[in-house]
């Protein structure tokens, strides 16, 4: 097994556009979404809008971006509270086992509770077993199911 430094997490900043760019085309990739670079640059424009509430942050190893998470704050009314969602984890295969995804769900939780927030929620595909062992170790699966209802005119 590769052993790694600690990785660094920090904010993406404009910088780091091309790497950025580079894991979520893999991102989205992995999970079978149509190539669009018009998608890319769209949500690489909200995270660089700082009135946008699309972030991001980026785990470095060596100075290499190896991971990025994409998150935002939502409303639970049913709870009166805000948590952090996390849309988007990603990690280079080649930097799997760094630490980066862990770390990355490390920082959203220490915002999380500076911020005075619930939770910090995700979700993922039931077939990606490899990233479910990581988040059985940091998080509580829970038992809610997804819908996704296409929007149609009234």
């Amino acid at each position: 097994m590769t052993t790694f430094p600690a990785p660094t997490i920090r904010s993406a900043a404009p910088a780091d556009e091309a790497r950025w760019k580079e894991l979520f085309r893999a991102y989205r990739e992995f999970y079978r979404l149509e190539p669009s670079e018009e998608v890319v640059s769209r949500v690489w424009s909200w995270i660089t809008d700082p009135d946008h509430e699309v972030q991001s942050l980026v785990a470095e190893v060596d100075g290499r971006i190896v991971a990025i998470a994409d998150f935002r704050r939502f409303a639970r009314p049913s709870t009166g509270s805000t948590g952090i969602w996390l849309d988007d984890l990603f990690t280079d295969p080649e930097g799997r086992g760094s630490g980066a995804g862990r770390a990355l769900i490390s920082r959203l939780q220490i915002i999380a509770a500076e911020e005075g927030l619930s939770v910090v929620r995700w979700i993922t595909a039931s077939d990606n077993e490899q990233a479910q062992l990581l988040y059985e170790k940091v998080a509580a699966r829970t038992n809610w199911v997804t819908y996704d209802a296409k929007p149609e005119e009234g």
